[in-house]
């Protein structure tokens, strides 16, 4: 009873918070409707037994990506209204686009279901003595290991691009030369005088 009560409470709360996340009107209450969301996809991943994926959608996708995104949206000087007012404009391409890719994901389940192998043949089987995160691991870094490094290699782009993109050049600032701070000896530093009692100081 508990267990259903918790399932329906956080589908419930990710659906609402999904739903949000493309109806907001701010982009920075949107991004922190996706961190709601990830927070209830990590509790449905509790209740399933997939404790890895649980932390990862709270350490990785709350603890970075999202945060990312929250920097990225509220650092860029973004026209919201001027994106906003292309929206009609593109909305039978983008319901075009929705259609094609739900019809995708049709054909591919459908193929999936027809083919001559069972549900239970084409699982692969894992002893139940194996913890999630071993038997997980034992894939990321054998089977599927070049995966592994693309998806690294793909948040690896997508930083340099949020620092390209919420870099400004300033001006009227003195850049740092280390080169020259190097080669600076102490003599060009410092002076040293004799100073006479009863005088004052000359800069």
């Amino acid at each position: 009873m508990i267990q259903a009560f918790a399932f329906y409470l956080f589908a419930t709360m990710l659906i609402a918070s999904a739903v949000l996340v493309i109806s907001a009107r701010n982009p920075v209450h949107s991004v922190l409707w996706l961190i709601l969301g990830f927070f209830n996809a990590a509790g449905l991943m509790l209740l399933l037994g997939a404790e890895f994926i649980a932390m990862l959608l709270v350490i990785v996708y709350v603890g970075a990506v999202a945060v990312l995104f929250l920097f990225v949206v509220m650092m860029l000087d973004i026209d919201f209204a001027e994106l906003r007012a292309g929206f009609v404009r593109y909305l039978p391409f983008g319901l075009l686009l929705a259609m094609v890719l739900a019809v995708e994901m049709i054909f591919a389940v459908g193929a999936w279901k027809a083919g001559s192998l069972e549900m239970a043949q084409r699982l692969v089987p894992i002893p139940s003595d194996v913890p999630n995160i071993e038997a997980i691991g034992d894939l990321l870094y054998t089977r599927y290991l070049y995966v592994f490094e693309g998806a690294g290699l793909v948040l690896l782009v997508a930083l340099i691009g949020a620092i390209v993109l919420t870099h400004r050049a300033r001006g009227g600032i003195r850049p740092q030369n280390i080169s020259e701070q190097v080669k600076r000896r102490p003599q060009d530093a410092t002076r040293n005088i004799d100073q006479p009692v009863g005088q004052g100081v000359e800069l």
